[in-house]
């Protein structure tokens, strides 16, 4: 039998499972009927064969990547736990997270190169001639950032953010724990805007997530840059490399998820590009949400660890070393001691 005969026998069976599968949607499997979770249940086997022939025959990517859709959102389908508890959401993070990470990890690595390599370049150049900077970042901001890190300033001293200007109302609050709970809500909405923005302009065929990761990449490298040919090694890095394993790595993260946007709207293969946004965008969501809580620790870490001012630079170095280890091994390793899906 030749693809277009197979196609075209078993094409009537992948659009009923992709039906059923559109109504799991809106309702849970529980609610099937049983003539619906027995049809459900014979499809799925049946499409997970289709999937194996049509590989080992080599009978086009586009066909194996629509199947591996419906397979992939089938066995979610009917495996996953029930949404909406706390079990859940610790299980996705701990597993289903990075598993959908290492499925993807191609459309990471090309963010993280985007990203890191503009950021690296940028960084370079401007520690060799730091007047560049300025065509960059406003001079007025460069000043503030040189009086944070200066011997003398506030960060220094572990009061705030270099970028936040409410320097009255930050040194009128007498209380430590309500420094550090502004200073946290300000990082998750300062870092979750970057990262939204990588991951929601990629419905603009990627071209916005590769602009939004090289924008980003340049302004941190100058900054960077900047600060290191001033003179300010010292406390500028003992102050981001704790936090930079997981705000960094999950911009990049959010990149990833923007251009698989991009990707299912310039490949949609066998759908539309409506069709294949829906379908494979769902991926990219959870992915961009596993972005999300990667951001709200490095927030965390941001405010309560990185500006205190009575923890001894080399232990902050040493901190740090070992948490960029804990982010590399989570999502390389997490969830690997149950079957992939």
């Amino acid at each position: 039998m030749n693809k277009r005969r197979f196609v075209a026998k078993r094409e009537t069976a992948w659009r009923r499972f992709e039906q059923l599968l559109d109504r799991l949607d809106t309702i849970s499997l529980r609610r099937f009927s049983p003539a619906e979770t027995a049809e459900f249940s014979r499809l799925f086997r049946e499409l997970c064969y289709d999937l194996s022939l049509i590989r080992s025959r080599d009978w086009g990517q586009g066909l194996v990547s629509y199947l591996n859709d419906l397979v992939s959102r089938g066995h979610n389908a009917f495996y996953s736990s029930p949404p909406g508890n706390l079990g859940h959401l610790v299980r996705f993070l701990a597993v289903g997270f990075p598993r959908l990470f290492r499925k993807n990890i191609g459309y990471f690595l090309a963010a993280a190169a985007i990203f890191f390599g503009t950021l690296g370049v940028s960084w370079a150049v401007v520690q060799h001639d730091p007047a560049l900077a300025s065509r960059i970042i406003p001079p007025q901001q460069l000043q503030m950032m040189e009086e944070m890190y200066g011997e003398n300033g506030p960060l220094g001293k572990g009061h705030k953010h270099p970028t936040d200007d409410s320097d009255d109302e930050l040194g009128d609050l007498s209380d430590f724990g309500q420094q550090r709970a502004l200073m946290a809500g300000f990082y998750v909405q300062h870092n979750a805007g970057i990262a939204l923005d990588c991951f929601g302009r990629g419905i603009l065929f990627g071209l916005g997530t590769v602009y939004t990761l090289i924008e980003n990449g340049i302004a941190l490298g100058a900054i960077s840059g900047y600060l290191i040919a001033h003179g300010h090694s010292s406390r500028f890095l003992s102050f981001v490399i704790s936090h930079g394993s997981f705000e960094l790595v999950a911009i990049a993260v959010a990149g990833g998820a923007g251009l698989m946007l991009g990707n299912a709207l310039i490949h949609p293969g066998q759908r539309t590009r409506l069709e294949s946004l829906r379908v494979r965008g769902l991926e990219a969501i959870q992915i961009a949400c596993g972005a999300a809580a990667m951001l709200m620790v490095a927030a965390l870490i941001e405010a309560f660890w990185s500006p205190s001012p009575d923890i001894p630079n080399f232990v902050k170095y040493a901190g740090g070393a070992l948490l960029w280890v804990v982010v590399f091994v989570y999502l390389s390793t997490a969830g690997r001691w149950e079957r992939e899906s």
